[in-house]
């Protein structure tokens, strides 16, 4: 199993599927590291040279992916919420920071309904 940027990649998907287990490269951009390290895309990850991976491996570390990438957006958040704009009080509230429609949706950053008040049927008297 080969180890990239801390990553363990899986041994049997194309190289160009295992890149993108990194936090921060996505499929184009695997496309473009392994284009330019001159490594065929469609080999499996287990298939790779020794020198293949290190060339991979000194790409890779080149970019920021991981650690500092997670805490790079973390403390732009952090700023957004500390200088109380529109953005960074969308972040602390949970809600959708983009102008999504919230009436309706939104779930995924709102997380589960919580439940309402209960309408209780009033009893007419006799």
């Amino acid at each position: 199993m080969a180890r990239i940027a801390g990553v363990d990649i899986p041994r049997d998907k194309r190289i160009e599927v295992a890149l993108t287990y990194i936090y921060g490269i996505g499929r184009p951009l695997s496309q473009k590291i392994l284009a330019s390290c001159g490594v065929n895309w469609n080999k499996r990850s287990h298939q790779l040279t020794d020198e293949e991976l290190n060339k991979i491996r000194t790409a890779v570390a080149e970019l920021k992916v991981e650690g500092p990438l997670r805490t790079e957006i973390t403390m732009n958040m952090k700023r957004l919420m500390d200088i109380g704009c529109y953005r960074g009080i969308r972040h602390r509230r949970g809600l959708p920071v983009r102008g999504q429609n919230t009436k309706n949706n939104a779930r995924t950053r709102k997380g589960k309904k919580k439940g309402g008040m209960i309408q209780v049927k009033r009893q007419v008297g006799k």
